[in-house]
């Protein structure tokens, strides 16, 4: 098969390197618009799961995706003046640098054959029309689903909140999370390590906030200044870097959530985020990327007709990641509402912050859920002592 594959993100790369793997006789080109070593964005998230798939399916690139993370086992919150605690997770979370992971997974692609060409921007299917696939991994703005929006049935949801992803010189120990009280309302980070030098950190608010405190007039040099007052606890004396924009702007976004109703059109087909975004908040961008990645490789091997088996990848992976898309919807929408939660008890609000992802939470009085969710543990506990007595 002649496979184009239109952008050079994780998505993309990472089904170059499944479909080589699969079947060395695979002719693939990587287009990417980009210079190499060009990208956006400070470290990417992901979790002791995936990093499993991600050896059994291709042991070369995971080790190397491994030896350039960073790594946490607890998570820790700050709550303004009141407390600042650290909570144990069960599951073990990497960070590594977006610019890694793509050299890391551009490295091993070429090592398997794959063409990667650089500074090659694709903006029709028909600039590659002696292709038999047409991998649309061109992001949230992808120029190949554009074309068709009508066809594809794309609809975006754009957030409330205005956000702006930072990184900072400030190597953080865990991943962290920090909710400051203004005058004008409250404004929070989320930080995590993805190097030895590095940490991610994502500022935001309510648009109130962010007008109140002048953030959305002031350039990205004093809007830094501002946020390094606000989360200096968190920081400890070190810089927020930024993302120079043109004339200087801060580059502050409402998260959009896009959806399609299908993912592939002919010989063209959507993966990653030109197909779904998910919050944030959640940290699963890169982890539903790759496995996107996956679902199709094994469609195409699986059904030798082109149609049948795209059809069958949109199905499955349509159903596989419904719970990601729920939680993170409920995610942002807590975030969105954080005055409900954030004035409650130090240990009460940190549970309804790990409960974010509930349906049941947002119709039901905080104080409500956490003692209900109480109750409920100590049953279970005291069964549970119950029986190994017996």
């Amino acid at each position: 098969m002649k496979v184009a594959c239109v952008g050079g993100g994780p998505a993309s790369l990472y089904f170059s390197i499944l479909m080589k793997r699969v079947d060395p006789a695979h002719d693939i080109t990587v287009y990417e618009r980009n210079p190499a070593g060009s990208t956006y964005g400070w470290g990417v998230t992901y979790w002791d799961e995936l990093f499993g798939y991600l050896h059994d399916v291709d042991p070369e690139s995971a080790r190397e995706i491994s030896a350039g993370s960073a790594r946490w086992d607890s998570w820790v919150v700050h709550l303004h003046e009141r407390a600042t605690v650290t909570v144990g997770h069960g599951d073990k979370g990497f960070g590594i640098s977006r610019r890694r992971l793509l050299a890391i997974l551009a490295e091993r692609a070429e090592s398997l054959g794959v063409r990667v060409e650089y500074e090659h921007e694709i903006t029709a299917e028909e600039e590659v029309a002696d292709a038999d696939l047409v991998v649309a991994g061109d992001g949230v703005n992808s120029r190949l689903r554009e074309r068709h929006a009508e066809h594809f049935g794309t609809e975006v949801t754009t957030g409330l909140n205005p956000y702006v992803w930072l990184g900072t010189s400030k190597v953080l120990d865990s991943f962290t999370f920090a909710f400051v009280e203004t005058e004008h309302g409250w404004i929070w980070c989320y930080g995590y390590p993805y190097s030895v030098e590095h940490s991610t950190f994502i500022v935001e608010c309510a648009p109130h906030t962010w007008q109140g405190l002048g953030l959305d007039v002031a350039n990205e040099a004093d809007g830094l200044a501002h946020l390094e007052k606000l989360f200096a606890e968190v920081l400890d004396g070190k810089p927020l870097i930024g993302r120079t924009q043109t004339g200087g702007a801060a580059h502050w976004l409402n998260f959009r959530t896009m959806t399609n109703r299908t993912w592939h059109r002919g010989n063209l087909v959507l993966l990653g985020d030109s197909a779904h975004t998910t919050h944030y908040s959640i940290g699963a961008g890169t982890a539903l990327a790759l496995g996107d990645a996956a679902y199709l490789v094994d469609a195409l091997h699986a059904d030798p007709h082109l149609e049948t088996a795209l059809s069958g990848y949109e199905q499955e992976r349509m159903k596989a990641i419904r719970p990601s898309q729920r939680a993170a919807l409920r995610s942002s929408q807590w975030y969105e509402n954080v005055p409900r939660y954030v004035d409650r008890p130090p240990r009460e609000m940190i549970a309804l912050l790990n409960s974010r992802h509930s349906g049941v939470l947002p119709h039901v009085p905080p104080r409500l859920y956490y003692w209900t969710g109480t109750a409920a543990g100590a049953v279970s506990g005291l069964a549970a002592r119950v029986l190994r007595r017996g």
